[in-house]
């Protein structure tokens, strides 16, 4: 029994540790103007916390083990004032001091000059427009050292968008639009999700932010900006005509072609995406044919039916006209 125990023990250690080394999510580990503001104010609670249970502590130690006369003295009605009333009163004071002097910049920010890039959360996936109405899906690339204003909005329910590495959460409420503000200091990929419950794969609806140089960002905004790329081979032209032919154009837009469903995410450059599934699993081929196949078994209640009807060779010149969309 006690072995067990010590193994449990040291495999939740290991959880932890595992866990203070991930730095793509996490509060604790700022890589953005506002996620350090959080940080430091994160940090100051935990102190200004440690010290008041201390000051408890020692209170109520003195009250069970103190002498008689420590005891007669904690019991007197200006302790109970100082302790039970000043106390929290001037903890509370310096803590909001701490708090505003802290996330000043947030109350002041200029958003003049900042990138502007729009949001949508829906039921389970994030739509995405940057400047110039160029569209995109559940991946959001940003300008490093650029401060860039989100206009948030939801399509459905209540979301919440959080990057924890860049900046805290704000809610997306249906019919209403929320904003928010984040500069990310260095060049990296930062895993986002939906911080409110919204229903059915809520836990799986995570997204990516890339933080790109200055020139990286122009560059990149530059190629989405573009149509997609027409098919170059036999392989892709058939499945392009797969595509328009099942219908998957209803839903989904490719820029150039005759698909322009604004249902579902836009395609134009899917092929450049880091994951399939809004970052449910990595783009791969087969993990492109496992989603359109068996989708309902990679993210249950997603709401892209399943295309069973195409053969695996099908599939596979769906894939990769898909994979091509660069």
């Amino acid at each position: 029994m006690k072995r067990s125990s010590q193994r449990l023990a040291a495999a939740a250690a290991l959880l932890l540790l595992a866990g203070c080394g991930i730095d793509v999510q996490s509060v604790l580990a700022p890589r953005g103007t506002q996620a350090g503001q959080i940080a430091n104010l994160a940090w100051a609670l935990f102190g200004l916390g440690a010290f008041v249970l201390t000051v408890v502590m020692a209170t109520l130690w003195l009250a069970i083990r103190g002498t008689a006369r420590v005891r007669a003295a904690l019991a007197q009605d200006r302790t109970v004032i100082a302790l039970g009333l000043i106390f929290p009163a001037v903890t509370l004071t310096v803590l909001l001091g701490c708090g505003v002097w802290l996330m000043r910049s947030h109350l002041a920010a200029d958003t003049a000059n900042a990138t502007r890039i729009e949001v949508t959360g829906e039921q389970w996936w994030w739509r995405v427009v940057y400047p110039g109405a160029v569209a995109s899906a559940n991946e959001i690339a940003i300008p490093v050292g650029q401060p860039v204003e989100f206009i948030l909005k939801s399509a459905d329910v209540i979301h919440s968008f959080w990057v924890p590495s860049l900046g805290g959460k704000v809610d997306m409420i249906p019919g209403r639009v929320t904003r928010l503000r984040l500069t990310a200091e260095r060049p990296g990929v930062y895993r986002g999700q939906c911080a409110e419950y919204c229903g059915g794969p809520h836990a799986l609806m995570a997204f990516q932010v890339l933080a790109l140089t200055p020139a990286e960002y122009a560059g990149w905004l530059a190629r989405e900006s573009a149509p997609a790329r027409a098919p170059s081979d036999e392989t892709e032209q058939r499945g392009q005509s797969l595509f328009i032919s099942a219908g998957c154009g209803a839903c989904h837009a490719v820029r150039g072609t005759e698909a322009a469903g604004t249902v579902g995410p836009d395609l134009t450059h899917v092929g450049s995406r880091r994951s399939v599934g809004i970052d449910t699993l990595p783009l791969t081929r087969a993990n492109l044919v496992r989603f359109i196949a068996h989708g309902q078994h990679v993210k249950p209640g997603n709401l892209m039916p399943e295309f069973r009807i195409f053969s695996a060779a099908e599939h596979d010149a769906l894939a990769t006209y898909l994979l091509s969309l660069r």
